[in-house]
């Protein structure tokens, strides 16, 4: 597990195993987020054991998962809702941690006025998450919340 943080409450990971969850409590994570969805690779555990393994270890665990192609605001918002209910601090992940950080990206665009989204992007691409195909999803949505407000 290499834990990235992108600010005091999400940190982003490449792929988990059952194993890791033990390491993920005592990092003092709280929650998981699951950004990869079942069957994308053959060595992947399902989201099934992953979240019957989180629980064992007191972690709260959530399933968002999503492509490249199915990365979008809607999906954006949806992990902005879970950022809001689950307990902090959480670790979302996928195979890379690309995904993850896309999404709370899409999130912090999608979020109320006078929270910036700056500040994610700049630890998106300090952590090498940030510059992959799917920021274009990440601009477009900038861009329809600028035509939105102007």
């Amino acid at each position: 597990m290499q834990a990235k943080p992108i600010n005091h409450t999400l940190s982003v990971s490449d792929q988990l195993v059952p194993t890791d969850m033990a390491a993920v409590a005592a990092a003092g994570f709280r929650s998981i987020i699951c950004n990869r969805p079942d069957g994308e690779a053959a060595d992947q555990p399902s989201f099934a054991v992953i979240e019957a393994a989180a629980e064992k270890a007191g972690l709260v665990a959530a399933y968002l998962p999503v492509t490249t192609q199915t990365l979008d605001a809607d999906n954006g918002a949806a992990f902005g809702m879970l950022m809001a209910q689950l307990p902090k601090p959480v670790l979302a992940y996928c195979r890379s941690g690309a995904r993850s950080t896309s999404l709370a990206e899409l999130a912090a665009v999608g979020a109320p006025a006078g929270e910036s989204d700056t500040g994610i992007s700049r630890r998106a691409l300090m952590v090498g998450a940030g510059v992959t195909a799917m920021t274009g999803a990440v601009l477009g949505a900038r861009q329809s919340r600028l035509s939105l407000t102007s």
